[in-house]
């Protein structure tokens, strides 16, 4: 499927993200995940997060805790969690993100690991 005019849309070498919503109190996103791909471990300072699998399964971390969620299964990220969400499979994992607090941009995030070479020094 390919990203509708006037959205924001951007590539990650994990694979693509859609801003579908833009608001002061909230983001909502289409996210992509390639086979084979995982976003980086991270987490955030100003905002919390809630992802809900729209197709595929995913293998989450939140905290260290390795969890897998199929098509209609969600998870909540509270403010300052550490989390990755990782695709094994041979399919795109689609998921949507609805972001909540106070600041949406891509620097309130701190990558703990990533196979991209993109996470900060300890």
């Amino acid at each position: 499927m390919s990203p509708r005019a006037g959205l924001e849309t951007d590539q990650r070498p994990w694979g693509s993200y859609t801003v579908l919503d833009d608001d002061g109190t909230h983001k909502v996103k289409r996210i992509v995940v390639l086979p084979g791909r995982r976003l980086s471990y991270q987490r955030h300072a100003r905002r919390s997060e809630h992802w809900f699998i729209v197709r595929g399964t995913a293998l989450v971390t939140i905290d260290g805790v390795q969890s897998e969620l199929v098509a209609g299964g969600s998870v909540d990220i509270p403010v300052g969690t550490n989390h990755r969400i990782e695709n094994a499979t041979e399919s795109d994992v689609i998921f949507v993100e609805v972001q909540h607090g106070e600041y949406f941009g891509e620097d309130d995030i701190v990558r703990l690991e990533d196979d991209f070479g993109r996470s900060e020094p300890r």
